[in-house]
């Protein structure tokens, strides 16, 4: 899937991601980032509202085991489990949130997805204003093959 075609289905499938200007700077399987301004983002104090932020890090994070996903012509449903996040400084800009698939046990997910039909990957993403880390968001997601999601 293509950055453009990426930002197409969150607009469609999320649209949530379209009331945020959210755009895909990058998109592949191993990698996704995306950038969402401050306007359409404020919270009363002038910097990005820690729900956008979150939300920001958070799609990107799904987005790339999405891409992988749909790469291996996964069937299925893909979900948060659970997520957390640091704020770590205000964004008083644009944001770029970037999560990536290296170092994870993607093989281990893999085989217990194919088991199981059913499989967790805990996945980190980090947001970025002015160049320095202003968030970091850890998700987990629950892959649900389609022969267990009709059970």
């Amino acid at each position: 899937m293509t950055a453009s075609a990426l930002a197409e289905y969150l607009c469609t499938h999320m649209p949530l991601s379209r009331s945020m200007a959210v755009s895909v700077v990058s998109a592949s399987s191993t990698e996704v980032v995306l950038e969402a301004p401050l306007p359409p983002n404020l919270n009363v104090h002038g910097t990005m509202f820690g729900g956008s932020i979150a939300t920001l890090a958070l799609l990107a994070a799904w987005s790339v085991v999405h891409l992988r996903l749909e790469e291996e012509q996964f069937a299925g449903e893909l979900v948060v489990s659970r997520s957390e996040i640091d704020y770590l400084r205000p964004v008083s800009g644009s944001a770029r949130a970037i999560a990536r698939l290296d170092g994870l046990d993607w093989d281990r997910f893999s085989r217990q997805l194919d088991r199981h039909g059913k499989a967790r990957l805990t996945v980190t993403a980090q947001v970025l204003s002015n160049e320095q880390i202003a968030a970091r968001m850890v998700g987990t997601f629950a892959a649900i093959a389609d022969s267990e999601a009709e059970m």
